[in-house]
């Protein structure tokens, strides 16, 4: 199935600097080979559309603004459905280019952003609603959530509130939060994918014929430090190169070396002793080179 992959934020009204929102149609397009009847039936993905918030919230701006409500306003024929004219190879529209029709009715539109802040307008709208008196152990338990549970509570207004139009949120039915990431995902991040970072650091080892080996230990120390930075999966690439930059420098002058053995203490100290990684006992590894 067809999948494309758009950025809001790169995205302007038609007729100004930037891409129109039906460069999101060409990407799919791409994806299907410019099979238009495959095109008709994929998944498109907008990313960041919180970015295009209107900047005052649920207040429609006294000034023209091209690349948030403009965008919003772009996208909502699209969403619902559409024969949309894109260009053939892409680009800016002009009256000599040949065009594609595609009917935007069976593709699924998925929108996706962080929403820094919604937590406190929900939190808002759920204390508004709270009663002195008696209240059920349901509403109670709901009073006392942390601000990233009451995600799960978000409803359409929230979502205007924040800055999107009603039109818009009025095209996207189904709204579904994603929960943060806990210690075991990330250990499993780190192992798991055919291109994993445990897997993509034992390859860069092994063309100086040394096999790298994480303990359990280590791979959970660097899950638990990517939980500190708040920062999802992204700062797990970041912590393994910290720690492991200094020894695969050193490496290719230490010809007797033929395995590295990485341990929790190297995780947080970010830094590998060669001579205590190479005589390591190999009941503590977590893996080997495949």
């Amino acid at each position: 199935m067809p999948f494309a992959i758009g950025d809001a934020t790169v995205l302007t009204k038609a007729g100004y600097v930037g891409e129109d929102v039906e460069s999101l149609l060409v990407s799919l397009l791409q994806a299907a080979n410019y099979d238009v009847a495959r095109a008709e039936k994929g998944i498109i993905y907008i990313d960041e559309i919180d970015k295009i918030a209107r900047k005052g919230g649920d207040v429609p701006s006294a000034n023209r603004d091209v690349s948030g409500e403009g965008v919003q306003q772009g996208l909502l024929k699209m969403l619902e459905s559409t024969v949309a004219k894109v260009p053939r190879k892409g680009g800016p529209k002009n009256p000599f280019q040949q065009y594609i029709e595609i009917d935007t009715s069976n593709i699924l539109f998925i929108c996706g952003g962080a929403f820094d802040g919604l937590e406190e307008i929900i939190d808002k709208r759920v204390g508004e609603r709270r009663r002195v008196g008696f209240r059920s152990d349901q509403e109670r338990a709901q009073e006392d959530l942390p601000l990233e549970n009451l995600l799960h509570q978000v409803i359409p207004d929230d979502l205007i509130k924040y800055g999107l139009i009603p039109e818009l949120v009025g095209r996207l039915p189904v709204m579904a939060c994603v929960d943060s990431l806990d210690e075991e995902m990330l250990v499993r991040i780190l192992t798991e994918p055919k291109n994993a970072l445990f897997k993509q650091y034992q390859k860069l080892f092994a063309l100086d014929k040394v096999e790298l080996v994480f303990t359990p230990e280590a791979l959970a120390e660097v899950a638990r430090e990517a939980l500190k930075l708040k920062t999802g999966a992204r700062a797990l690439r970041g912590i393994i190169e910290e720690t492991l930059l200094e020894a695969m420098y050193e490496i290719p002058s230490r010809k007797s070396l033929q395995r590295c053995v990485i341990d929790a203490e190297a995780i947080r100290s970010r830094r590998v002793n060669l001579q205590e990684a190479e005589t390591a006992s190999p009941t503590q590894e977590a893996g080997s080179t495949e």
